[in-house]
């Protein structure tokens, strides 16, 4: 007797105990006070981010009209042909590169205006930029798209996504009301934009070079040196293990598996992280869209950054700066690019500079006329060895260069730059005679 009244003891006791912790479990409140006042590591975030169309966007603008072509690398006019065209609401989209005899006339023949991106670009990213009336579209990518206003009239007015590359064309349509405020906004007024002439390079391939009078504004910086210690912070993932060190160029930081490298000389950052495995298929919407992802997350647009370049093989995004007015900036050491080599799930190479410019001094700032294109093409031809097949673009750009002054300040100088067998190449003043300095 005493034995069963011992268990109904003991049994009432853990029935009265597990009723009392149920309760404290469902009345518990965290202190949320001591946790604010506690350490933890915050968002990290060096500048703000960017929308998605300031990053991925045309660098240039031509008009084919009556067998001449003009065109615009002005950033300005292109966001307006671009805020217009987000407008647009696209229907009816599908295949139709087995329609076309020709793409070079398709892209390039009369009433079509052309907006060239820098690389091909994947529409299931873009059409967060874009409207599609459909829910569901094809997936492609794209490095031109093509409006068609000589017929604007028509029932539908039509509008092609291409790439070259890929060898895709497809084909989409927009209401005709949208069609004719293009061609009244920017089609019609294409004499206002600089002159373009073609160059045949192959049957495939015309290159569209800027002629007649160029000039250019020369700029120059003070830089603005990047915190260190933020991109650790953003970069690793348990900074509180992170080991900083010195060496003779600059700073490193390190934990078991990464390392963080801050050149003073170069103004280049290098992270390596070599444990992310590389060996897996990955698509190009995942690779440039966590390529974006991945610095917004820490706002490393310290500049005005665009994508020109992918390569899914090696996992690899590029960025370059642009100035201003919307011509690319090129540097022989890497200083106006941003450059992203991924794993599966993580990064395993980030390459940056670790400056931004600022403001220009204005009293530095002078106009520079460059020679006109037929002349730069010219020298080009005259080269020895020199394959027109082999000519993907002819631009003007800027070279970035380092003053080796006490304030290393930043130059930016007018120069013609040609892409030649997929690298890029610098046409020097020495090579044209030099430039003609003015100084309204």
């Amino acid at each position: 007797m005493k034995y069963e009244n011992s268990k109904s003891a003991i049994l009432t006791f853990l029935i009265l105990v597990s009723i009392v912790l149920t309760w404290n479990l469902w009345t518990y409140q965290p202190n949320f006070d001591m946790m604010e006042k506690g350490n933890y590591v915050a968002e990290v975030t060096l500048k703000e981010k960017r929308e998605l169309q300031k990053i991925i966007s045309p660098d240039l603008a031509l008009f084919h009209s009556n067998g001449q072509h003009f065109g615009t690398t002005n950033a300005v006019d292109l966001d307006k042909m671009m805020s217009e065209i987000r407008n647009w609401s696209f229907y009816d989209v599908k295949n139709y590169v087995d329609n076309v005899e020709d793409i070079k006339e398709l892209v390039h023949g009369n009433g079509n205006a052309e907006l060239v991106f820098p690389a091909d670009v994947p529409i299931e990213l873009y059409r967060s930029v874009l409207k599609f009336e459909e829910k569901r579209i094809p997936a492609f990518n794209f490095n031109r798209i093509i409006i068609n206003v000589e017929n604007s009239e028509k029932e539908n007015g039509t509008v092609y996504f291409i790439s070259a590359d890929y060898q895709q064309v497809y084909m989409s349509h927009i209401s005709p009301a949208l069609l004719n405020e293009f061609k009244r906004n920017f089609f019609k007024n294409a004499e206002q934009y600089q002159p373009y002439f073609a160059f045949e390079a192959t049957d495939e391939r015309t290159v569209f070079i800027p002629d007649g009078n160029l000039e250019m504004m020369e700029y120059t910086y003070l830089p603005v040196v990047l915190n260190s210690e933020a991109f650790k912070e953003a970069l690793f993932s348990d900074p509180s293990f992170v080991q900083k060190g010195f060496i003779s160029q600059g700073e490193e930081y390190s934990d078991v598996s990464s390392k963080m490298t801050v050149n003073y000389d170069t103004n280049m950052l290098l992270y390596v992280n070599p444990t992310g495995e590389t060996k897996y298929v990955d698509n190009s919407y995942d690779l440039l869209m966590r390529s974006i992802d991945f610095i917004n997350g820490h706002g490393g647009w310290t500049d005005p950054y665009r994508y020109v370049a992918k390569d899914e093989k090696n996992k690899s995004v590029k960025f370059r700066l642009y100035s201003i007015e919307g011509y690319p900036v090129f540097n022989e050491s890497g200083m106006s690019e941003i450059q992203e080599v991924w794993g599966r799930d993580e990064i395993t190479k980030y390459v940056r500079p670790n400056i931004a410019l600022e403001l220009p001094l204005t009293t530095e700032m002078v106009k520079v006329t460059l020679p006109s294109g037929s002349e730069v093409l010219g020298f080009l031809k005259s080269r020895k060895n020199f394959k027109p097949e082999l000519l993907e673009q002819l631009v003007l750009g800027y070279e970035m260069t380092r003053d080796t002054g006490v304030n290393k300040l930043i130059l930016l100088e007018p120069a013609w730059f040609y892409r030649y067998n997929q690298t890029w190449g610098q046409i020097t003043e020495k090579d044209l005679g030099g430039l003609l300095h003015g100084l309204e």
